[in-house]
Order: C-alpha cells, then sequence, then structure tokens
C-alpha cells in the first residue's frame, strides 16, 4: 500500500511539474526589446535629461527679449525729532508722522552685446539635438545588453538540453555496466566511473538551471520587472550571416550616435568659445522707466518741508558699456574655452579611431565566429555518429569502456564549442549593428 501511494504522489508530482513547465508564457526578443526601450532606466533617465534640454530651448528666445522688473513700497514713519537753528525761535521737537509710497517699472533691453545672445541661443539649440542623439545612444546600448542576455538564456538553455541528452548516455551506460558485472563480463570499477559521470551531469543539470534562472533575473531587471513569472524565451539563436564591412564602416560617423553626439560636443564648445570672444565688445543697451512716488506728512516738526508731495513720471535712453579692464580675466575664459575647444576635438577624433578599431575587431569576431559555427556544426555530426557507435560496440562487448566514455566527452565538447560559436557569432553581429546603429532601424 505504501509503495502504491507513493508511486500516485511521485505520478502527481511530476505532472504538476508539467503543467508548470508548460504554464511559462514564450516571450519573444521583440516583446523585451519593446518593453525594453520603455521601461528601461537608463532610457527613461537619458529621456528625462533630453526634456530638461528640451525645455531649455523652447525658452530660449528669450535671450532677444528685454528684461522688466517693478518695485513698490509703502513706508510709515513715526519718529521723534529735535531741530535747532540759529534763531532759537524757530527751534522745535515732538513727533514726525508721515506715510511713503513708492512704486517703479524698469526695463533693460540689450540691443548689441557681440552676438552673444545668438551664440547662446545656437549652443542650447545643439545641446537639445545631442540630449536626443544620447537618447538614441542609450537605446541602442540598451538593445545590445537585451539581446546578448536573451541569447545568452538561450544558449545555457541549449546547453542544459546537451548535458541533458549525456545524461541519456551516461545512465544507458549505468545500465550497461550493471548487467556485465552480473554476468561476469565487467568489472566495478567500471559501474562506479559510469555512476560518478552520471552524477556529474546532474549537477551540471542544477547548476545550469540555476544559471538560467538568474539570467532570467538579470533581463527582467532590464525592463523594470515586467516579465510575467515565470516565463520562457526561444530555443533557437538566430544569426544574421550575411554582414558586409564595407556597408557596415561606410558613413559610420553619421550613424553612429557617439559619435554623432561627441561631434556635437565639438560645436557646442565652439559656440562657447564665441560667446567668451562677445564679452571683449561693448555692450548697448535700452533702458527705461517708469516712476511713481508720494509722500503724505501727516505731522511735521520742520516747517521748511512739504505737508504733502507726489511725483510720477518716465524716463529712457540708451547705455554703452565698455570693457577696458576685469584683471584679464575675459582674456582667461577665452583661453579655457579655446582649450576646450581643441580638447573636444581631440575627443571626437579619439572616439572615431576607437569605433573604426572596435568595427574591424567586431567583425574579425564575426568572420571567425561564422568559419567555426561551420567546423562544429559537421563536428556535431560526426561526434553523435561517433557515441553511437561506440555504445552500440560497448553492447555487443566490442568497444572498451574508456573508448565510450572518450567518444562521450568528445560528443560534450563539441556541444559545447557549436553552442558557444553560435552565441559568439550573435555577440559579434549585434555588436557590429550597434556600433553601426542598425539596431534602431
Amino acid at each position: 500500500m505504501k509503495i502504491r501511494l507513493s508511486v500516485l504522489l511521485l505520478v502527481i508530482s511530476f505532472f504538476q511539474f508539467q503543467n508548470t513547465a508548460n504554464a511559462q508564457e514564450q516571450i519573444s526578443l521583440e516583446q523585451v526589446i519593446a518593453l525594453a526601450l520603455e521601461k528601461n532606466y537608463d532610457v527613461r533617465l537619458a529621456k528625462n535629461t533630453s526634456e530638461a534640454y528640451a525645455t531649455d530651448q523652447s525658452y530660449a528666445w528669450a535671450a532677444f527679449a528685454p528684461q522688466v522688473n517693478g518695485t513698490a513700497a509703502i513706508t510709515r514713519n513715526n519718529n521723534n525729532q529735535e531741530l535747532r537753528f540759529e534763531d532759537a525761535t524757530r527751534n522745535n521737537s515732538g513727533k514726525a508722522v508721515s506715510n511713503n509710497t513708492n512704486a517703479s517699472v524698469q526695463l533693460n533691453w540689450t540691443l548689441f552685446d557681440g552676438t552673444k545672445m545668438f551664440a547662446t541661443v545656437d549652443r542650447i539649440r545643439y545641446i537639445n539635438a545631442q540630449g536626443e542623439l544620447l537618447i538614441k545612444d542609450q537605446m541602442v546600448t540598451t538593445i545590445a545588453n537585451v539581446i546578448n542576455n536573451y541569447y545568452d538564456i538561450v544558449r545555457q538553455k541549449q546547453q542544459l538540453k546537451a548535458t541533458q541528452e549525456q545524461m541519456a548516455v551516461s545512465e544507458e551506460r549505468v545500465k550497461l555496466a550493471e548487467r556485465k558485472l552480473q554476468v561476469g563480463t565487467g568489472g566495478k570499477p567500471e559501474l562506479l566511473q559510469a555512476k560518478v559521470d552520471f552524477n556529474a551531469q546532474r549537477t551540471l543539470t542544477i547548476q545550469q538551471e540555476s544559471l538560467i534562472i538568474q539570467l532570467k533575473e538579470q533581463l527582467n531587471a532590464l525592463v523594470d520587472s515586467q516579465l510575467p513569472i515565470p516565463y520562457d524565451v526561444a530555443d533557437t539563436i538566430i544569426i544574421n550571416l550575411d554582414l558586409k564591412q564595407e556597408e557596415l564602416a561606410s558613413n559610420l560617423e553619421a550613424t553612429n550616435y557617439s559619435l554623432r553626439a561627441s561631434s556635437m560636443n565639438t560645436d557646442i564648445a565652439k559656440l562657447s568659445l564665441h560667446e567668451r570672444k562677445a564679452e571683449l565688445f561693448p555692450v548697448l543697451s535700452f533702458n527705461a522707466a517708469y516712476n511713481y512716488s508720494k509722500t503724505d506728512n501727516i505731522k511735521l516738526i520742520n516747517p521748511f518741508s512739504a505737508l504733502y508731495s507726489q511725483s510720477d513720471g518716465y524716463n529712457y535712453g540708451l547705455t554703452l558699456t565698455v570693457p577696458i579692464l576685469n584683471g584679464f580675466n575675459t582674456r582667461r575664459l577665452i583661453k579655457q574655452a579655446d582649450l576646450n575647444y581643441t580638447r573636444q576635438q581631440l575627443f571626437y577624433d579619439q572616439l572615431k579611431t576607437n569605433v573604426n578599431a572596435n568595427l574591424r575587431n567586431a567583425y574579425v569576431d564575426y568572420e571567425n565566429a561564422k568559419r567555426i559555427l561551420l567546423i562544429e556544426e559537421e563536428t556535431i555530426l560526426l561526434a553523435k555518429e561517433n557515441v553511437y557507435i561506440a555504445l552500440e560496440g560497448f553492447k555487443r562487448g566490442i568497444t572498451t569502456f574508456i573508448e565510450l566514455r572518450t567518444a562521450q566527452q568528445s560528443l560534450a565538447d563539441a556541444y559545447n564549442r557549436l553552442i558557444n560559436a553560435r552565441y559568439l557569432a550573435k555577440v559579434a553581429e549585434t555588436e557590429l549593428l550597434r556600433l553601426n546603429g542598425g539596431l534602431l532601424k
């Protein structure tokens, strides 16, 4: 009865496991990429920064607008006073009470500042355009991370499947070794080694399953945990084997978002230099103001003061400010801006050299991975056939235990090389498209 109950529980557990496995929703790479572009924190931060730049540009026109300020004040005075004159009869003392009201509106409009305001507006416009490029650059980087992570899960799934296939062979080896030991044609070391190999593969299976779970969590983190739990991925790695180096390298300065953003840094530095040089020129401003003042002396001590006064009116004119000497600070700032412009040019040239070198290296990896892939696809067929022959020969007593184990290890190595070759080819392809900006197309 206990045995039947145990078998029943085992069957129920098996079907529960199968239902859980079948319940996993398969997520395509395109779905993950779409989620990453919407939910990834790095992309969202880049968008937030770009929105700040766009806000600055939307108010850039204010550089040409006048400044208008208004002031108003009401003052109540209640003071003890004592007045003494040469004519002592005029001396007086007591409390003086008055109310003062003042208001004014001032306008200051810069008409000419050495064209600094034009350079400022252009610099803000370039910064905003650079922010949009930085969003795309971050998108490309995020997409590359998602692709590599997604297909790393696929790689580990394939590795798990290969290990499970090896386990089937090892399990068969254990059964054959037991039979041979029972009939007296085999030795116990063969059985023990077969069990050791089988247990080692069981351990690898557990480690592989754990690694897959960790990689899935890592992928889920890239999309702000928006993937269902549990979820599954595809079973195959899709590789584009038709990429051409000439097409990828052509017009790289216009397609690589990092290069374009760095080029704009040079333009921004040049405009900053223009702004500094403009500080050497005179500044011509138009000024206007309207002023209102009222004083109501409720109680006077000084007989010569007016009891009530009021004035209002406007004034206007031009102000010319000519920089003559400020400790050569403007010259220093111009020199610093010029050095920054040169530095940004060097950064751009360095980045351009590195991008071109990375593209060439990635293409070498891509071509090598394709050649290795062809070799390993042929090798895996040979290794499978070799294991089959060795296993059948072992059953008939033609093949030795060592020969079968060697064939099995060769198959495991062939699987490892083939699966890694597929993944590395995909990684190289992804890097080429990242450098080319093709991941957003």
